[in-house]
């Protein structure tokens, strides 16, 4: 009998997350970064080697992870926060809370299956920000929902870090780890590729992914999209063309109010069958900021095999963004984020109009309410 060879899904790793630190784990899918935050979350013991934890773990591991589908988002946010180690009556001074920063005061009564994967979303992370924790697990939940709720996550993100809690991020964005992290760790196989500061870190994976979409980038003329945009391959244009992204279409076009909805409809061609590639869409200010990475691989969206012509849409309910010029980056990619089939950068124009002229990226709906005062204790001087 041939022996059985052995496969380590993670091995020879050492990191530690001091409070009031964040460390942000990057790698491809596969690379076993989910498996790792699971053993650091009490899911599981390694084979080798201790997890030593210290107080009480958030963890966001899954969209919906933890949550009875036939139990309403009340009854969820009880059995949840409580299996986290909160008491009853914790909770319910916790209740209105969790469920105004989740936004679902109008289904908080309705099972969860009826909710969207966003609200899902939101109503983990919420549960998970207001147990009190020592320790906080997010595993790519910053690439999905709107835009004015991952900039609440954050803000709620930066605030537990400043109260002293350690934070472990996984991200397939190497900017958003190199922006929020203090540490960065690079998985690859398994194995720890780099550790440390997070601009080396994140470059150094962003480099290995370029090298490698560039190596099998071919050379062909330009070519021009719909709205006359020249297509130039290692300018704007990257990826082995195994997949073709064949057209981009913004609506309900490429200038929108703050607010509005917007559908991302992209057209692709592939000659041959291809399992399983994942889609993704960025969309950056034109100063190189991100508002958006999103992918359906984060969404938990496997892609069948696919062939021939077809179309792929990415709806977005809300766009709360600031007045300005943005642009939408849309790609397809090999299912382990090895090299991109096809990647357009910075091709498609986005003018976000709105009348308030703010600081920032986010324009979330808002209002100022002032109460009515009466001024008393003062008199005239003749």
């Amino acid at each position: 009998m041939r022996p059985v060879e052995q496969f380590w899904a993670l091995r020879h790793i050492s990191f530690t997350v001091a409070p009031g630190e964040m460390l942000g784990i990057i790698g491809h899918n596969g690379a076993g970064e989910s498996t790792l935050l699971q053993l650091v979350g009490g899911v599981g013991s390694p084979d080798e080697g201790r997890v030593k934890r210290h107080g009480r773990i958030g963890a966001l591991l899954d969209l919906g992870a933890g949550f009875h589908s036939d139990l309403t988002g009340r009854e969820n946010v009880f059995v949840t926060a409580i299996v986290a180690g909160l008491t009853r009556r914790e909770v319910a001074r916790s209740f209105q809370s969790i469920v105004e920063f989740a936004e679902l005061e109008t289904f908080i009564d309705s099972p969860v299956r009826t909710y969207s994967t966003g609200m899902q979303m939101r109503l983990a992370f919420a549960v998970a920000v207001h147990t009190h924790p020592d320790v906080l697990l997010v595993d790519k939940f910053l690439s999905v929902g709107d835009v004015a709720f991952q900039a609440k996550c954050l803000g709620r993100i930066a605030q537990l870090k400043e109260q002293g809690c350690a934070i472990v991020l996984i991200s397939h964005s190497a900017k958003q780890v190199q922006q929020l992290s203090d540490r960065s760790l690079w998985l690859r196989h398994g194995q720890v590729i780099a550790y440390g500061e997070p601009k080396v870190v994140a470059g150094q994976y962003v480099s290995e992914m370029h090298a490698e979409t560039l190596r099998r980038t071919p050379i062909r003329p330009p070519q021009l999209t719909r709205s006359g945009i020249e297509l130039q391959v290692n300018q704007n244009r990257f990826g082995s063309q195994e997949i073709e992204i064949t057209d981009v279409e913004l609506r309900p076009g490429a200038e929108i109010k703050s607010g509005d909805p917007l559908e991302i409809v992209i057209g692709y061609r592939s000659p041959d069958p291809i399992a399983a590639p994942i889609f993704s869409v960025t969309l950056s200010h034109e100063d190189g900021q991100t508002c958006i990475d999103t992918n359906t691989a984060v969404m938990e969206l496997t892609l069948p095999m696919v062939q021939g012509q077809g179309q792929i849409t990415l709806q977005l309910d809300r766009l709360d963004l600031n007045h300005g010029r943005y642009f939408v980056d849309v790609g397809v990619h090999e299912t382990n984020w090895n090299y991109a089939y096809d990647y357009h950068w910075h091709v498609y124009p986005l003018l976000v109009q709105s009348s308030i002229k703010s600081k920032g990226l986010v324009c979330p709906p808002q209002r100022w309410d002032v109460e009515k005062f009466q001024v008393s204790g003062f008199r005239t001087v003749r």
